[in-house]
């Protein structure tokens, strides 16, 4: 006689379809906006183990690496053409330089284009991962998860001349003094090579600095007690403006996810006091 087979009763076999098809539903870390009329594009698909899935194409909505965010950021900026750092007007990748009083202070070639700024440095956002030590930058774009969906991120990239962009390097923001002397002919943004920092202009940095809260919550980031609190008086001093809203409105169409600290006023009390 063949050995016998002991089987669950067929009473249990719905139990066990539902609880596998309870399986299949978890939410995703970012769910996207609402719009049943766009589609999620995901190919080629995302490196095994990604937090948050990528997504390709314009009409896609969710999170890009950096490579894919460039080819959307002309949309959000779209009638707001308007370099971060010096206010300079741009058409394209164009710079108007004498539209706005812009004199190069070393390059002229790269202070005529624009370029996209990371608020949060890519350097910030990868130098503590295992792939920069073994392969800096371009490693971390090319195989970690987090870092693409960091370096990518809509609301960390701001339109910039080239040229600031360059000497601003991986610098921290800070201000120290109210009478700042010209680097760049009008422009008010300045740049201390030595002390490795950079003073953004007022205009910017309200803006600046509910970016780089968001970024250094969002992506479990370092942040000195004196750089958080630079921040939140910025934060302060510097309230949100119809620049900001618009921006982060069409962030969110596009990403599925905008920076709370332009839509949630309570949280800046909450965090900063």
């Amino acid at each position: 006689m063949g050995a016998r087979v002991n089987c669950a009763p067929m009473r249990y076999l719905p139990l066990l379809i539902a609880s596998l098809l309870a399986g299949c539903h978890s939410a995703p870390l970012f769910p996207p906006a609402p719009n049943p009329t766009e589609s999620r594009v995901l190919s080629p698909r995302p490196p095994a183990g990604s937090a948050v899935e990528l997504v390709y194409g314009k009409k896609a909505v969710g999170h890009r690496d950096f490579a894919g965010a460039k080819k959307v950021l002309p949309s959000v900026f779209a009638g707001m053409e308007e370099d971060f750092y010096c206010g300079c007007r741009y058409t394209g990748k164009a710079v108007d330089l004498a539209g706005c009083g812009y004199r190069p202070r070393k390059s002229f070639e790269r202070a005529s284009r624009i370029e996209w700024e990371h608020v949060v440095p890519a350097w910030v956002l990868g130098q503590q991962r295992q792939c920069w030590q073994q392969g800096g930058r371009k490693n971390c774009t090319d195989t970690d998860p987090v870092f693409q969906v960091a370096e990518g991120d809509l609301n960390n990239l701001v339109p910039a001349v080239g040229e600031v962009n360059g000497d601003r390097s991986n610098f921290a923001y800070s201000a120290w003094t109210r009478r700042p002397i010209p680097m760049y002919g009008s422009c008010q943004t300045i740049v201390d090579f030595k002390g490795k920092r950079v003073q953004p202009r007022e205009d910017v940095r309200g803006r600046a600095a509910r970016i780089t809260l968001y970024m250094h919550e969002t992506y479990k980031l370092t942040l000195s007690s004196q750089e958080k609190k630079l921040m939140c008086a910025w934060a302060k001093t510097y309230p949100v403006d119809d620049w900001e809203r618009e921006r982060n409105t069409r962030i969110v169409r596009l990403q599925g996810r905008g920076n709370h600290w332009v839509t949630e006023p309570a949280k800046l009390k909450a965090v900063c006091g």
